[in-house]
């Protein structure tokens, strides 16, 4: 099982020496807030690439040690950072309610959002960067990948069971902290403009993989006219449900805590059920160049369907479920335009590490999507017998 010790995903540090690579004392962001004990230790922390993270330990008193998250975040990314904050900390104070009255454990179930000494959920230094500190959760793991039926079928539990607990949050009350992250056809639209425009001369090259892109326009609007309709409710969503986004027990590897929740918005119960698919339940990595190791592994569907359904107990409508597999088809579609798009535009959004790997990554997203085609009537048995359980 690959796992790395955690207490909450976070992305790595840039800080040297106990300051930050602007070469603000990392201490004086540290005392604006509201921390417990004495100050023993700060450094770099997480494997992540958005936000500066750093572990903060303090000596207790009593004796032991306290420990918390202080996270710089990337306002290039996160365009509105107060309204980020905004979010996490009334869907996190929601949760603690819940948590509670199901008789759980608050700090251990849910990220605690630690003050300034104004009381505010963050803090902004001199120099206009935004700060935030969360309670470290302890004797917790992070899973950086599926390895086995049991841990994707836990992770759709984990998943479920937030949705479940948010199920009666007023999901249009959250702020969209990201506009139109999984509007499928705004993100189709993008692609259009991005074949049209052809700013780097490449869409000659990819002909085959545009066209696949554009058959399947009248799929983008299938969700998004279903809520318009008001077929499917608006719902809390995730909107990163990746594996290593939720914390295990380091002992028992039962999920405990769902985190990142930095692209918490009102969305569909597809997004996040679809994103998990995409990601868990292909047989190939994300950037594979050998398209015949790339298609959906139904045994993985099946087990994250039916833990992500346990999870959410009864929450989610019959038209919700129905819909599941498209949620799984219109995520890996959507995720498949983006990185195409980006290849045509010069690879100015996604990372790239190689010529061509924008182009390798939408490959395989398109060449998932066919396999689901051709796989359609079992992933619809697989998420009925689900149901059924």
């Amino acid at each position: 099982m690959s796992v790395r010790v955690s207490g909450l995903g976070g992305s790595e540090g840039g800080f040297m020496g106990g300051k930050n690579r602007e070469g603000l004392e990392i201490d004086q962001v540290i005392a604006q807030f509201k921390t417990k004990g004495r100050l023993a230790e700060k450094i770099p922390y997480g494997n992540g690439h958005i936000n500066d993270t750093f572990l903060v330990t303090y000596e207790m008193p009593e004796g032991g040690t306290r420990r918390y998250i202080l996270q710089k975040m990337n306002h290039s990314i996160f365009k509105e950072p107060v309204q980020l904050m905004e979010n996490v900390v009334n869907v996190t104070e929601y949760l603690r309610k819940v948590i509670i009255s199901q008789g759980g454990d608050p700090d251990r179930e849910t990220l605690n959002v630690v003050k300034t000494g104004s009381d505010s959920s963050y803090y902004q230094d001199v120099q206009g960067n935004y700060w935030r500190m969360f309670l470290f959760v302890e004797h917790t793991v992070c899973l950086e990948k599926v390895e086995s039926e049991k841990d994707f079928y836990d992770s759709g539990v984990a998943f479920g069971n937030f949705q479940r607990m948010l199920a009666d949050y007023p999901a249009n009350t959250l702020n969209e902290t990201i506009p139109n992250f999984h509007n499928t056809p705004s993100r189709f639209r993008d692609f259009q403009r991005a074949v049209q425009e052809d700013k780097m001369k490449r869409a000659a090259m990819v002909k085959e993989e545009i066209a696949f892109a554009l058959a399947r326009e009248k799929d983008t609007c299938i969700l998004v006219d279903l809520l318009k309709e008001g077929k499917l409710p608006l719902r809390v969503t995730h909107n990163d449900t990746k594996l290593n986004n939720i914390l295990f027990d380091a002992d028992s590897k039962k999920a405990v805590c769902i985190i990142d929740l930095d692209t918490v918005m009102p969305g569909l119960s597809h997004y996040d059920f679809g994103d998990s698919i995409r990601f868990g339940a292909s047989t190939g990595a994300e950037d594979e160049k050998d398209l015949d190791k790339i298609k959906i592994d139904l045994g993985l569907f099946e087990a994250f369907t039916k833990g992500y359904l346990e999870g959410c107990k009864g929450s989610l409508t019959a038209k919700e479920i129905e819909m599941l597999p498209m949620g799984a088809k219109l995520m890996t579609y959507e995720c498949g335009i983006r990185f195409l798009a980006d290849y045509l535009e010069g690879d100015v959004y996604f990372k790239i590490h190689r010529e061509g790997h924008n182009l390798d990554r939408a490959r395989t997203q398109f060449k998932l999507v066919k396999d689901m085609e051709d796989k359609w009537d079992e992933m619809m048995a697989i998420v009925e017998k689900c149901r059924q359980l």
